[in-house]
């Protein structure tokens, strides 16, 4: 089983909001969070996840980033992806300041729950901007144990 582990949850009180809130929520943002809505997000990166029958497939857009900059990791059926840039400092031009700047430079990550997966014949690549993961089911899932807890 795949899922996304959910990093903005909303409630239905905040689903069931009128025009007003809404306008004055998106007034009293932090600019870089107004643009989340289109697209736009300085926290996170777009994923697709496909099913393959016997494996999935994990695409994630990186741009910008290098290959030195990704870090992956799986454990207790968690792949974690997370991805770091610093800023670079061009000290060749010392005339001018910037006016606007849109390049992206922080950190970002996001965790998926992936379970009865291979993780010794999982692999990845790095290329364009994107991010490639194949992940091969097991052949035979891995049953889940259940305890029973006494009652004192």
């Amino acid at each position: 089983m795949l899922g996304l582990v959910p990093f903005a949850m909303r409630n239905d009180l905040a689903r069931e909001e009128d025009g007003f809130d809404r306008l004055f929520n998106w007034m009293s943002q932090p600019i870089a969070s107004i643009f989340s809505d289109t697209g736009f997000s300085g926290k996170s990166f777009n994923v697709d996840v496909k099913d393959n029958g016997d494996s999935y497939e994990l695409k994630a857009e990186l741009p910008g980033f290098a290959k030195e900059d990704v870090h992956l990791s799986y454990k207790d059926n968690y792949l974690s992806i997370s991805a770091n840039k610093e800023e670079s400092k061009d000290e060749k031009d010392g005339q001018g300041n910037f006016i606007r700047r849109e390049r992206y430079c922080g950190s970002m990550s996001r965790s998926f729950y992936i379970d009865n997966i291979d993780e010794n014949k999982c692999n990845a690549d790095f290329k364009d901007g994107v991010l490639t993961i194949t992940m091969p089911k097991l052949s035979t899932p891995v049953e889940e144990i259940s305890h029973e807890i006494p009652i004192n």
